[in-house]
């Protein structure tokens, strides 16, 4: 299993809450969050100045299988997609375990339940 964090620009999360139903990935929490980059830069849209470092931002958390972390990335990576400085992150971490706090069920079985007839 992994944790795929990715922090996207707050007006691409409805195209990658789009993505990721669509490749089929059931549940995953979000946040609002800001932060501050290395990359200072500034850019004028509609006569205003804006610095990459304001962009309102949102962290996703996805816990998936192994089989699925590809496409995860994928559509995360392609809906976020702006080609501008500060469309964001995508970190890939390993997960140990899980367990349901309901069942008591642990690892895979315990991330969704439509999967359990696929194993």
């Amino acid at each position: 299993m992994k944790k795929i964090e990715a922090i996207i620009r707050k007006t691409k999360f409805e195209d990658v809450k789009e993505a990721l139903l669509a490749a089929d990935i059931e549940w995953f929490s979000y946040y609002d969050v800001r932060g501050e980059g290395k990359m200072r830069k500034e850019h004028i849209h509609q006569g205003i100045v804006h610095e990459t470092k304001n962009i309102e931002r949102v962290l996703l958390n996805i816990v998936v299988r192994e089989r699925k972390v590809e496409r995860t990335i994928e559509a995360v990576r392609k809906a976020a997609w702006t080609g501008k400085i500060g469309d964001g992150r995508i970190f890939i971490i390993p997960v140990d375990d899980t367990v349901r706090i309901r069942t008591g069920e642990r690892g895979d079985l315990a991330l969704y339940n439509a999967e359990k007839e696929m194993l």
